[in-house]
């Protein structure tokens, strides 16, 4: 059996579907590339009794033979293949194989759900049928759908108004690996790096298990992202525009966004967004943002006031980040090309963000260092009124303190000189004046390396925070 990397409480959540007395429809959300497939066929790999993936751009009468094609070789039997012409009918076929197959659970998978929905050919309303009339009023079918369009899976399905209201009993939503299932996963593949070069890795990849595949024994992190980024043919020069078309209608907004935000480290505003994308205000734009957010593009974060209007949305794809600032528009390519851009000003613009990113997916990670699991929280960020001062991550504590975090990414310890001793002392008394909190202001430095105890630091940074917690 596939050994899965991570994914535990995803597995867990799965196989006891297997054992409840009834039917059950599990819709399983995620960006592509994510790993939806790999787990839910290896999972369910001896359960598995009928699967069918929607094919990209068909039309009805294609997305049909499709399914006759996938009904035969679940009862695989040599005979003509038989192609419905409704998809009323297609399922009534299905439903006829079924009721013959015997044993406990039967479980049934749509992938790429929404390719599968072609205009006019009324597939939801014949799943509806299905599982209404047929599958839910017996007990062993466990009914299992997915799709990388998450907009569509929560609109079309999750928040269906009509038939399928409320009938998806469980639903999971697949994120991008952590740095902890990432190592994992490069264990099981016997490639064996360190935790800094896994950082890199991430910084670039992102926990996206498809990426992560083109990784090989014995490379370095240098040398992988040189063979995937900026070789001919490698994956990650060319995934960029196919990320993104095949999951969005005209796209071509989808990126205006994504690069809006990728020059802005720090975020931006709705009304920023409509500034440098030059996209119009609206319901459109709403419906973008929203999209992008649920695939898990971008993120929004919510000021420390607490005024909704101001929010901050940022790009954390870390893939989408690494492509617009190293590979796109870029002539410069072959062996040697990452090596070469290492510690130049864009490097370490770079890097900056890419972690801060990291830390951002970890906020769990954060508090278990700091000991605060246990104690409810609210993480924000905050900016000045007159934009002196910017902080990427407060973590506002019940236990009457704020945690105001330091993001840095080094190759070494961090060092922490006058200069930016007296930055921080700035940025702090800033927060103080402004915000009015009677809460302590505790500074933790979150690095890779951690922070070299000096007198700089002496008194003023009470929690250190560094790369080995992230991968707990």
């Amino acid at each position: 059996m596939t050994t899965i990397a991570g994914r535990q409480d995803e597995q867990a959540q799965m196989r006891q579907l297997l054992q409840t007395g009834k039917s059950e429809f599990l819709a399983v959300l995620g960006r592509r590339r994510v790993g939806k497939t790999f787990l839910i066929r290896n999972v369910y790999q001896k359960e598995l009794v009928f699967q069918m993936t929607g094919i990209a751009h068909a039309n009805m009468a294609q997305q049909l033979a499709n399914f006759a094609s996938a009904l035969r070789d679940a009862e695989k039997k040599d005979h003509p293949v038989t192609i419905a012409d409704s998809w009323f009918v297609a399922f009534e076929h299905l439903k006829a194989f079924l009721t013959n197959l015997k044993g406990s659970k039967k479980v049934v998978f749509f992938d790429e759900l929404p390719w599968i929905d072609t205009p006019k050919s009324q597939f939801l309303s014949s799943l509806e049928h299905f599982w209404n009339s047929w599958a839910s009023t017996r007990a062993d079918i466990v009914l299992v759908v997915c799709g990388s369009a998450a907009s569509w899976m929560l609109n079309k399905l999750i928040n269906n108004r009509g038939g399928l209201h409320n009938r998806v009993t469980r639903q999971i939503r697949l994120e991008p690996f952590t740095l902890k299932e990432t190592e994992h996963f490069l264990q099981i593949s016997n490639v064996n790096l360190d935790r800094y070069q896994i950082i890199q890795l991430y910084m670039a990849m992102g926990g996206i298990p498809f990426y992560l595949n083109e990784v090989q024994p014995g490379l370095s992190a240098f040398q992988i992202i040189d063979k995937t980024c900026f070789t001919k043919g490698g994956l990650l020069s060319f995934e960029y525009d196919n990320l993104y078309h095949s999951l969005f209608s005209k796209a071509e907004r989808h990126i205006a966004i994504i690069e809006a935000l990728a020059s802005k480290p720090q975020g931006l505003t709705r009304d920023e967004i409509i500034q440098a994308s030059r996209l119009l205000n609206g319901g459109t734009l709403t419906t973008l943002l929203q999209e992008l957010e649920e695939s898990g593009f971008i993120s929004k974060s919510y000021p420390f006031e607490k005024k909704i209007k101001t929010s901050l949305y940022r790009l954390t794809d870390q893939y989408s980040l690494f492509y617009l600032k190293f590979i796109k528009n870029k002539k410069v390519s072959g062996s040697g090309t990452w090596m070469s851009r290492i510690d130049s000003p864009t490097w370490r613009a770079w890097s900056g963000y890419a972690y801060e990113n990291i830390v951002l997916a970890h906020i769990a990670n954060v508090k278990k260092a700091l000991g605060i699991s246990g104690i409810y929280t609210e993480t924000s960020s905050w900016v000045s009124a007159r934009k002196e001062a910017q902080i990427d991550l407060l973590i506002d504590r019940r236990d009457h303190v704020i945690s105001i975090c330091e993001i840095k990414f080094s190759q070494t310890p961090f060092i922490i000189n006058k200069q930016y001793k007296a930055e921080l002392e700035r940025k702090l008394a800033i927060f103080k004046s402004e915000t009015k909190s009677n809460k302590s202001a505790f500074l933790t430095m979150i690095t890779t390396f951690g922070a070299v105890a000096n007198s700089n630091s002496l008194g003023l940074v009470q929690n250190q925070v560094t790369m080995d917690d992230l991968f707990h």
